[in-house]
């Protein structure tokens, strides 16, 4: 899994994930938000489950600049061949899962 630690490392992790084939997720969320605390474990359990997808956590408050399109916390994006092709919000691990069977 990796992690944006600022805007410009969310940046280079997006040109990434928008010039790969590969599927990728990013799970926005926030170091002060409950429920993104609760659905962060289960966040990288599955990481290790689905082994071909591309995991990634960025904190909004880290990457305030490129995090200004994110309303709710905890945000899932999906991508698949370099575009957005699902987004969830909110916990939900079986529904996390389901997306991610899905996207892989």
């Amino acid at each position: 899994m990796e992690t944006a630690t600022s805007n410009q490392s969310l940046i280079t992790i997006m040109d990434d994930i928008k010039s790969s084939k590969s599927p990728a997720v990013i799970n926005y969320g926030a170091s002060w938000c409950g429920v993104c605390s609760q659905t962060f474990p289960a966040f990288q359990e599955l990481s290790n489950s689905f082994k071909r997808i591309k995991f990634v956590y960025a904190d909004i408050d880290e990457c305030p600049e490129t995090t200004l399109h994110i309303r709710y916390t905890p945000t899932f994006q999906f991508y698949r061949d370099g575009e957005k092709v699902d987004e969830m919000f909110g916990a939900g691990e079986e529904r996390l899962h389901d997306r991610l069977w899905l996207l892989s």
